[in-house]
């Protein structure tokens, strides 16, 4: 899966990147008649949580997980590890938890939260790909959410070094409490409303700031049209979501391993979402990954954990939906390498051309497989896909030239660029 499309082809592979790709001839490795090759997966939306909440969830657990499912890089959430990654410190901690410890390529976001203005230059400077922000509490103490006066101070920060600010929109105001335990009363507590009003504050102070904008997991279809004409009129703001959104819906939820924030949304609302990737309103596709142990999803959907385990499923649960609605190959390796590196600015990969890292995923597309969450490698095996037969298989994921078959980490932790 090139650049300008699937075609055969030769790629000469020199200390771990793409040397040449020259037209299809003999090689000292091929890939099965069945398979194709795509650029390894960027998921640049996963929360690892260690150090210390290492329970739930930790570098060597998350990244074998991603490289069961062909992600051969993934960028860590700031929040729900202990210390939160926002200061250079706590970045340090963060780097030496994952030390030694990752099975694909790591990359870090800092995090912007009330009173870190002064931090943000210097971890940017350290390396981060961006930060992270709240607009609503978290769910973690120690990761606060901005108010309005200190978004645009944060903002204001954070273009002047011609950072990026990735939010999570949600507005409080316009969130209540569930009036039960089941799932359409968690539903109607967290309306649509709640993401546009939290967009249309985050463009506000894009449009005051200049600062360069992301929207993570957009669930609700009355944010498109917002970003749709924040985009014509030139501001600098793009948006994901995530493969429960896109392949899952409300009226089909079961158990709380279904609950996220925001949350899976009705059919028709879910076929917006794959309307608005075919319009390019939205970007990328990324997983969320956000786990948590068993017995924080027990209970009703009124107080389970919200968090969706997916890092390895993302590839197949997307192509599935994909395929059936005429999407192609080449859009899913957009969606969900090429978008994802470019936005957390990581130039080596996200795209198989000479100059970068010699990452792939040897896909076979047509194969499928069912569900069994006894096989999967993050460290709490509780997915919504149980028993669901998906279609796409990883037969083999790639780092840096060699195949990834299980033995010790030899991931990299990256800085961004």
């Amino acid at each position: 899966m090139l650049p300008d499309g699937e075609r055969s082809a030769t790629l000469t592979i020199r200390s771990g990147r793409i040397a040449d790709i020259d037209d299809f001839g003999p090689a000292d490795v091929t890939v099965p008649d069945s398979c194709v090759l795509l650029p390894g997966l960027v998921d640049s939306h996963v929360h690892v949580n260690e150090p210390g909440r290492t329970g739930w969830e930790g570098f060597a657990s998350a990244t074998a997980a991603a490289a069961a499912g062909g992600v051969t890089t993934i960028v860590d959430m700031p929040l729900n590890s202990i210390p939160p990654t926002t200061t250079v410190p706590a970045l340090r901690r963060k780097q030496a938890a994952a030390a030694g410890s990752v099975h694909v390529d790591t990359a870090f976001w800092g995090g912007a939260v009330p009173g870190n203005v002064g931090e943000l230059r210097a971890l940017y400077e350290a390396g981060v790909t961006g930060f992270k922000c709240f607009l609503l509490p978290s769910g973690v103490d120690e990761f606060g959410c901005l108010d309005p006066a200190q978004l645009r101070a944060t903002m204001e920060r954070i273009a002047s070094f011609d950072g990026l600010l990735i939010a999570h929109a949600e507005d409080a105001a316009s969130i209540t409490d569930p009036a039960g335990r089941a799932y359409p009363d968690f539903l109607a507590s967290r309306p649509p409303e709640a993401e546009a009003r939290a967009a249309r504050a985050l463009l506000t102070e894009t449009r005051h700031s200049g600062c360069r904008t992301h929207i993570v997991h957009v669930s609700a279809a009355t944010v498109l049209p917002l970003l749709a004409d924040a985009r014509a009129g030139g501001l600098p703001v793009t948006a994901e979501t995530c493969p429960h959104y896109l392949t899952l819906s409300a009226e089909n939820v079961g158990g709380t391993e279904f609950k996220c924030c925001p949350p899976i949304r009705e059919a028709a609302n879910r076929d917006a979402l794959w309307q608005a990737l075919r319009d390019g309103v939205l970007d990328c596709v990324v997983s969320d990954h956000s786990p948590c142990p068993p017995a924080l999803k027990a209970g009703g959907f009124d107080t389970a954990w919200g968090g969706i385990a997916s890092v390895q499923l993302g590839f197949s649960a997307v192509w599935t939906s994909a395929a059936a609605r005429g999407f192609t190959l080449v859009d899913v390796a957009r969606w969900m390498s090429t978008a994802p590196a470019w936005l957390a600015g990581l130039s080596r990969k996200g795209a198989i051309e000479v100059g970068r890292d010699a990452d792939f995923a040897v896909v076979d597309p047509d194969a499928t497989w069912t569900v069994d969450p006894s096989r999967l490698r993050h460290r709490h095996p509780l997915t919504p896909y149980a028993g669901m037969t998906l279609r796409g298989v990883v037969r083999e994921t790639w780092l840096r030239g060699a195949p990834l078959n299980g033995g010790p980490p030899r991931g990299r932790l990256l800085i961004r660029g």
